[in-house]
């Protein structure tokens, strides 16, 4: 059962490319129609502290977020109140606990431009004011909320004093904006609470003379445009939900008049359009490029295509080809219908469907998708190659809050799995398939160098996961510093490469009880034994702190069946049932001996001190 809203009547409207004037005409009809189905979704609390009015703009983000199948809560600043109402005392802000909050401000809002009479040394002294006024607001408001912030930096000014010495100039505000976004850049970097919403990218790519409407300015005071605001709320949604893993993971494609002009079967490869020869083959090879290129990052590239299998795997012998067959994790060629082929593929993958965007010129088989598979992503790529790139490019499908190793390494990660699948058909014991990998695990409690994956595998993982809860790295990073927290993070490696950080414990200690808040486990090591050596970990921190006996809950979703008899099969016994599942407990022996058999522990932890940061 699906999880995510279908209401073809709107589809059209609410996904990428966005048909702003029907969008904004029918938004009440659309948000009365999301909202029948949202009892169930979570909730997230977002605080908009806005620079100029933004009625309009939490509309339309309500709407992409109950698309996006989350509930979301609001806060809304008076107008132009951003800074006071959050650097100031806010009984009603503080008691609506927000864990996102997000800064609508625009160029608007910057208090001093240089002057075209000022000295360098004084534009820099504004510059410097305006950093450190901004600079000040967020730390203060993240250790007043302990919350993600979220801020626009400035588009381009309209106007250009200078001409095009405006961006040249100390004096120009073009030059005087674009340090700025400098600056906001290089405090992401260095703060993981903190994330930039792009609007000078977004404002350039509508036109400035589209982004900021003087008739709306003066009669309103909105400093977005009717058109721009429907942009804005949907990049802002595609930022927030990034943080919450909701970022997609691979591509299925088509191949005839998807990755190349015409048809294989019938043209042969000489006769394929691909390469510079013709306006469509190069425009074919452009998005091949771009592809390549989102693999590059981490996105992993599956095919599923009605044809022979020979013909398909010939297409990317073509010279001109920049993708060829080894850069697919999965080849699904056949004439079996797409929707089955897409299941394999997500099992073959070990990932979820609505990790998929699915990409096929035919729009038979895109409605096909859309009604068997509602979690997968279908994209209106449309029959017109050269918007190809820029429909992918622009949806924001991909978004994620930062580029980790992980990423960048996830498809080496898939890889590597099938040489271990393809490995265990050699044996017949399965316990000697486990020793033949020559796993090795690292175990630690949380630190900085791992928040960023940690929190990213809380919001990612939904197989395996007890309770499905999800955590902002804001929250994670908040959890990990209280006295009371157990927290566990687990790495395994093994002959064939490294897994990275596969596994998380999030407990809470308290009357010589532990009670498992967060127990999940990243799919690519399923049926490794890796949870064992958790479970062993847990019980000596455990023990160290007194504890005789620990609480494991265990809340069903459409997607954790897997682990409904996780803790039955780890030797704890039912307890009870609440209202959102089950709990268990583990009474915890004087003589309790490990049970890992097969994982080499490379590192261990002082597990007296699991999971507690700075005590007062």
């Amino acid at each position: 059962m699906s999880n995510k809203p279908s209401h073809d009547s709107f589809t059209h409207l609410t996904d990428f490319p966005l048909d702003i004037n029907n969008l904004m005409k029918k938004k009440m009809s659309i948000r009365k129609e999301l909202l029948q189905g949202s009892a169930e979704y979570p909730l997230k609390k977002i605080a908009i502290m806005g620079g100029s009015t933004t009625a309009e703009i939490k509309d339309m983000i309500e709407i992409f977020m109950l698309r996006s199948g989350v509930k979301p809560l609001f806060y809304e600043s008076q107008f132009n109140a951003y800074y006071e109402e959050s650097y100031f005392e806010n009984p009603t802000l503080e008691a609506f606990k927000p864990d996102i909050i997000y800064f609508c401000t625009t160029n608007v809002n910057i208090n001093e431009y240089p002057s075209v009479k000022d000295t360098e040394a004084e534009v820099q002294a504004k510059l410097d004011a305006q950093i450190n006024r901004l600079t000040d607001l967020w730390d203060r408001v993240y250790k007043k909320y302990n919350c993600t912030i979220i801020q626009n930096n400035f588009e381009l000014p309209y106007h250009r004093e200078l001409g095009n010495l405006d961006s040249v100039s100390l004096n120009g505000r073009v030059n005087y904006i674009l340090r700025l976004n400098a600056a906001l850049a290089n405090f992401k970097r260095e703060h993981s609470y903190f994330h930039i919403l792009d609007i000078c990218y977004l404002s350039s790519y509508i036109g400035l003379k589209e982004w900021f409407d003087n008739a709306f300015w003066y009669a309103y005071k909105y400093a977005v445009s009717f058109t721009a605001i429907p942009y804005l709320a949907y990049y802002f949604v595609k930022v927030a939900l990034s943080l919450y893993g909701q970022s997609k993971k691979c591509i299925v494609l088509d191949l005839d008049n998807t990755l190349w002009g015409g048809t294989i079967a019938d043209d042969g490869i000489e006769k394929i359009q691909l390469g510079e020869e013709t306006p469509v083959g190069e425009a074919y090879r452009d998005f091949q490029k771009y592809l390549k290129s989102l693999k590059e990052r981490g996105i992993m590239l599956a095919v599923c295509s009605k044809n022979d299998l020979n013909l398909a795997e010939e297409g990317f012998q073509h010279p001109d080809s920049i993708l060829k067959r080894d850069d697919f994790l999965s080849f699904k060629a056949n004439w079996e219908p797409k929707n089955e082929n897409i299941v394999k593929i997500a099992q073959e993958l070990n990932i979820d469907l609505s990790s998929i965007v699915f990409i096929d010129d035919n729009p038979a088989e895109r409605q096909l998708i859309r009604s068997q598979l509602p979690d997968v992503l279908v994209v209106e790529i449309g029959s017109d190659v050269g918007q190809f790139k820029n429909i992918l490019d622009k949806g924001g499908w991909f978004e994620i809050p930062a580029l980790s190793a992980e990423d960048l390494n996830r498809n080496k990660f898939y890889e590597d799995n099938q040489k271990r699948t393809a490995q265990a058909a050699e044996f017949k014991d399965y316990g000697d398939y486990l020793n033949s990998l020559e796993m090795q695990a690292e175990v630690g409690s949380f630190n900085d160098f791992y928040m960023e994956r940690i929190s990213l595998l809380i919001n990612k993982t939904n197989q395996f996961n007890l309770t499905t809860r999800r955590y902002s790295q804001t929250e994670v990073e908040a959890m990990a510093h209280r006295a009371d927290s157990l927290t566990l993070y687990g790495r395994l490696k093994d002959k064939f490469g490294d897994n990275g950080l596969v596994t998380v414990v999030i407990a809470n200690v308290k009357n010589n009880e532990c009670h498992i808040d967060t127990w999940l486990m990243s799919c690519r090591v399923l049926k490794r034994t890796m949870e064992i050596v958790i479970l062993d970990f847990l019980i000596e921190a455990c023990r160290e702190r007194g504890v005789k006996k620990i609480f494991g809950y265990y809340y069903p979703t459409a997607k954790n069946g897997l682990v409904a008899n996780h803790y039955a099969d780890m030797g704890f016994t039912f307890a009870r049932k609440d209202l959102e599942g089950s709990i268990w407990q583990y009474e915890i022996p004087n003589n309790y001996q490990k049970k890992n058999k097969h994982i080499k522990l490379v590192e261990s932890i002082d597990v007296s001190k699991a999971g507690i940061g700075e005590r007062s």
